[in-house]
Protein backbone atom coordinates (compact mmCIF):
# COMPACT_ATOMS: atom_id res chain seq x y z
CA UNK A 1 0.00 0.00 0.00
CA UNK A 2 1.21 3.45 -1.17
CA UNK A 3 1.17 7.05 1.70
CA UNK A 4 -0.11 9.75 0.42
CA UNK A 5 1.00 12.07 3.20
CA UNK A 6 -2.90 13.14 3.22
CA UNK A 7 -5.10 12.90 6.13
CA UNK A 8 -9.06 13.60 6.63
CA UNK A 9 -11.44 13.74 9.17
CA UNK A 10 -14.92 11.75 9.13
CA UNK A 11 -17.56 14.32 10.09
CA UNK A 12 -20.52 13.68 12.21
CA UNK A 13 -22.25 11.49 10.04
CA UNK A 14 -19.22 9.31 9.25
CA UNK A 15 -18.34 10.41 6.08
CA UNK A 16 -15.11 11.08 4.50
CA UNK A 17 -14.46 12.76 1.03
CA UNK A 18 -12.29 11.24 -1.27
CA UNK A 19 -9.16 13.88 -2.59
CA UNK A 20 -10.55 14.91 -6.41
CA UNK A 21 -6.54 13.84 -7.11
CA UNK A 22 -7.39 10.31 -5.43
CA UNK A 23 -10.37 10.06 -7.40
CA UNK A 24 -9.66 11.09 -10.73
CA UNK A 25 -6.58 8.69 -10.74
CA UNK A 26 -8.09 5.65 -10.16
CA UNK A 27 -10.97 6.53 -11.74
CA UNK A 28 -13.90 6.67 -9.24
CA UNK A 29 -16.79 8.56 -10.64
CA UNK A 30 -20.02 10.15 -8.51
CA UNK A 31 -22.09 7.33 -7.62
CA UNK A 32 -19.60 4.47 -8.25
CA UNK A 33 -19.95 1.37 -5.39
CA UNK A 34 -17.13 1.12 -3.46
CA UNK A 35 -16.54 -2.40 -1.68
CA UNK A 36 -15.09 -1.64 2.14
CA UNK A 37 -12.53 -4.44 3.49
CA UNK A 38 -10.90 -4.23 6.69
CA UNK A 39 -7.71 -5.83 8.03
CA UNK A 40 -6.93 -5.33 11.90
CA UNK A 41 -6.93 -1.70 12.40
CA UNK A 42 -6.80 -0.66 8.41
CA UNK A 43 -9.88 0.30 6.21
CA UNK A 44 -9.59 -0.29 2.44
CA UNK A 45 -11.86 0.68 0.01
CA UNK A 46 -11.92 -0.31 -3.36
CA UNK A 47 -14.13 0.38 -6.42
CA UNK A 48 -16.46 -2.52 -6.75
CA UNK A 49 -16.47 -4.67 -10.06
CA UNK A 50 -19.77 -7.58 -9.95
CA UNK A 51 -17.94 -8.48 -13.18
CA UNK A 52 -14.73 -9.40 -11.17
CA UNK A 53 -16.48 -11.63 -9.16
CA UNK A 54 -17.38 -14.03 -12.22
CA UNK A 55 -13.73 -13.45 -13.76
CA UNK A 56 -13.51 -17.09 -14.53
CA UNK A 57 -17.12 -17.05 -16.38
CA UNK A 58 -15.33 -13.68 -18.55
CA UNK A 59 -12.51 -15.90 -19.16
CA UNK A 60 -14.77 -19.22 -20.77
CA UNK A 61 -17.02 -16.06 -22.31
CA UNK A 62 -14.38 -14.62 -24.17
CA UNK A 63 -12.75 -17.79 -25.69
CA UNK A 64 -15.95 -18.98 -26.42
CA UNK A 65 -16.39 -15.53 -28.37
CA UNK A 66 -13.00 -15.65 -30.07
CA UNK A 67 -14.04 -19.07 -31.48
CA UNK A 68 -17.18 -18.69 -32.61
CA UNK A 69 -16.50 -15.22 -34.23
CA UNK A 70 -12.68 -15.67 -35.36
CA UNK A 71 -12.45 -12.01 -34.03
CA UNK A 72 -10.17 -10.84 -30.50
CA UNK A 73 -13.02 -11.00 -28.20
CA UNK A 74 -12.65 -8.95 -24.22
CA UNK A 75 -15.13 -8.68 -21.46
CA UNK A 76 -14.65 -5.59 -19.70
CA UNK A 77 -15.85 -3.97 -16.32
CA UNK A 78 -16.08 -0.21 -16.47
CA UNK A 79 -12.82 0.24 -16.04
CA UNK A 80 -10.51 -2.47 -17.19
CA UNK A 81 -10.02 -5.34 -19.82
CA UNK A 82 -10.99 -8.23 -17.47
CA UNK A 83 -10.15 -11.19 -19.93
CA UNK A 84 -9.01 -11.22 -23.49
CA UNK A 85 -8.50 -14.21 -26.25
CA UNK A 86 -6.93 -14.16 -29.38
CA UNK A 87 -4.24 -12.77 -31.76
CA UNK A 88 -2.94 -9.41 -29.57
CA UNK A 89 -5.12 -10.57 -26.27
CA UNK A 90 -1.63 -9.24 -24.24
CA UNK A 91 -2.00 -5.68 -25.29
CA UNK A 92 -6.06 -5.99 -23.61
CA UNK A 93 -5.94 -7.81 -20.61
CA UNK A 94 -5.59 -6.19 -17.42
CA UNK A 95 -5.37 -2.71 -19.12
CA UNK A 96 -7.42 0.08 -18.56
CA UNK A 97 -9.64 1.48 -20.58
CA UNK A 98 -9.92 4.45 -22.91
CA UNK A 99 -11.25 7.28 -21.80
CA UNK A 100 -13.74 6.91 -24.94
CA UNK A 101 -14.29 3.00 -24.47
CA UNK A 102 -15.26 4.12 -21.03
CA UNK A 103 -17.40 7.07 -21.94
CA UNK A 104 -19.14 4.62 -25.10
CA UNK A 105 -20.27 2.20 -22.38
CA UNK A 106 -21.56 4.58 -19.76
CA UNK A 107 -23.73 6.08 -22.24
CA UNK A 108 -25.05 2.63 -22.71
CA UNK A 109 -24.83 2.39 -26.79
CA UNK A 110 -23.33 0.10 -29.22
CA UNK A 111 -20.57 1.02 -31.16
CA UNK A 112 -19.50 -0.76 -34.42
CA UNK A 113 -16.87 1.24 -36.94
CA UNK A 114 -14.82 0.01 -39.69
CA UNK A 115 -11.41 1.72 -40.81
CA UNK A 116 -12.44 0.25 -44.73
CA UNK A 117 -15.83 1.99 -44.38
CA UNK A 118 -13.95 5.69 -43.28
CA UNK A 119 -14.89 4.11 -39.51
CA UNK A 120 -13.32 6.02 -36.54
CA UNK A 121 -11.71 3.37 -34.36
CA UNK A 122 -11.69 3.92 -30.84
CA UNK A 123 -8.93 2.96 -28.91
CA UNK A 124 -9.66 0.13 -26.49
CA UNK A 125 -6.91 1.28 -23.91
CA UNK A 126 -4.33 4.36 -23.55
CA UNK A 127 -2.02 2.40 -25.95
CA UNK A 128 -3.79 2.69 -28.66
CA UNK A 129 -3.71 -0.24 -30.75
CA UNK A 130 -4.35 -0.14 -34.55
CA UNK A 131 -7.33 -2.41 -35.27
CA UNK A 132 -8.82 -2.34 -38.04
CA UNK A 133 -12.76 -3.06 -37.13
CA UNK A 134 -14.35 -2.97 -33.80
CA UNK A 135 -17.73 -3.94 -31.90
CA UNK A 136 -18.42 -2.36 -28.63
CA UNK A 137 -21.77 -3.68 -26.96
CA UNK A 138 -22.15 -2.72 -23.52
CA UNK A 139 -23.72 -5.00 -20.72
CA UNK A 140 -26.30 -3.97 -18.70
CA UNK A 141 -28.17 -5.45 -15.78
CA UNK A 142 -31.02 -3.94 -13.67
CA UNK A 143 -30.50 -0.62 -15.34
CA UNK A 144 -27.13 -1.01 -14.50
CA UNK A 145 -24.14 -0.64 -16.90
CA UNK A 146 -21.56 -3.65 -15.75
CA UNK A 147 -19.06 -3.44 -19.05
CA UNK A 148 -19.09 -3.83 -21.95
CA UNK A 149 -17.96 -7.31 -24.73
CA UNK A 150 -15.69 -5.97 -27.13
CA UNK A 151 -14.66 -7.87 -30.96
CA UNK A 152 -11.56 -6.77 -32.83
CA UNK A 153 -9.91 -7.10 -35.55
CA UNK A 154 -6.11 -6.66 -36.85
CA UNK A 155 -6.55 -7.92 -40.46
CA UNK A 156 -6.12 -5.05 -42.90
CA UNK A 157 -9.33 -4.45 -44.96
CA UNK A 158 -11.41 -6.37 -42.36
CA UNK A 159 -15.19 -5.24 -41.77
CA UNK A 160 -17.47 -6.35 -38.70
CA UNK A 161 -20.91 -7.52 -39.61
CA UNK A 162 -24.66 -7.72 -38.58
CA UNK A 163 -23.60 -11.27 -37.48
CA UNK A 164 -20.42 -10.31 -35.34
CA UNK A 165 -22.83 -7.47 -33.64
CA UNK A 166 -25.85 -9.75 -32.80
CA UNK A 167 -22.94 -12.20 -31.26
CA UNK A 168 -21.53 -9.61 -29.03
CA UNK A 169 -24.45 -8.51 -28.29
CA UNK A 170 -25.98 -12.52 -27.52
CA UNK A 171 -22.88 -12.39 -25.11
CA UNK A 172 -23.62 -9.48 -23.08
CA UNK A 173 -27.15 -10.32 -22.70
CA UNK A 174 -25.94 -13.74 -21.50
CA UNK A 175 -23.40 -12.46 -19.05
CA UNK A 176 -25.68 -9.84 -17.82
CA UNK A 177 -28.25 -12.45 -16.80
CA UNK A 178 -25.77 -13.73 -14.20
CA UNK A 179 -26.36 -10.67 -12.22
CA UNK A 180 -30.32 -10.71 -13.00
Amino acid sequence: MKATGIVRRIDELGRVVIPKEIRRTLRIREGDPLELFTDRDELMLKKYSPIASVERFAEGTAKSLNEQSGYLAAICDTDTVLSACGQGRKALAGKPLSEEVTGCITARRSYLANKSDGGDILPVTAEGEDYTAQVIVPILAGGDCLGAVILLSLEEGAAMEGSAVKLARLTADIIAKQFE
